[in-house]
């Protein structure tokens, strides 16, 4: 863990320190394009089931969450979409910045998704006892069940792929975890949730 650690502090500071062109632009991008903050912020679940903040790059109009069908994003086509966030939703860009969350300590580069504090279970205490072992360790910015599934299998299926992280872990699997994530991303498969039309590979 104190090896996973260092990996993430180093990771996502090269990270943010290389990167941070491609945050200029896209800030830019998003603050001419659309009404609203260049940054989208939300409660999420972490350690333990306490309560973080993370930060992403907005992708959809303000309020979004609370219009059409809430959190569930049908496919790239959903107005609530902004132009800018298609793109970046299909290269998963809009995660870039959850590096600073990274870096202060509440998320990790390879990890269990962050879910919202109300979906898929009402808070932490709702989710069943062999689901909240997946909290156990940090959430990442990408992880197993985003590796392999993304989107195309339902939560509680993704749940019991995050354990088996938990229960495999080692650092040379976040490795092989991450290059799994670029070759997805590349690839643009699973962006949406299962059973959604899916079209030219945007969620």
């Amino acid at each position: 863990m104190f090896i996973k650690r260092c990996m993430d502090i180093v990771g996502s500071i090269i990270g943010l320190i290389i990167l941070s062109p491609l945050f200029i632009i896209i800030a830019v991008s998003i603050k001419i394009s659309s009404e609203g903050p260049i940054f989208f912020r939300q409660d999420r679940l972490g350690k333990n089931g306490r309560v973080i903040k993370i930060i992403k790059f907005r992708t959809m109009i303000v309020n979004a969450e609370h219009l059409g069908d809430g959190l569930r994003v049908k496919e790239g086509t959903d107005p609530r979409i902004t132009k800018v966030g298609r793109l970046l939703r299909k290269t998963s860009l809009d995660e870039l910045p959850q590096l600073f969350n990274t870096l202060n300590g509440s998320m990790t580069l390879v990890g269990p998704r962050p879910p919202a504090t109300y979906h898929p279970y009402d808070g932490y205490e709702a989710y069943p006892d062999w689901a909240k072992k997946r909290f156990m360790m940090r959430p990442g910015i990408t992880g197993l069940a985003q590796a392999t599934v993304r989107n195309s299998a339902s939560w509680d299926e993704r749940i019991r792929i995050d354990n088996q992280y938990i229960d495999s872990f080692n650092v040379w699997l976040d490795i092989k975890i991450l290059f799994m994530t670029v070759m997805r991303v590349l690839k643009s498969e699973n962006i949406y949730a299962p059973g959604q039309v899916e079209k030219s590979g945007e969620k």
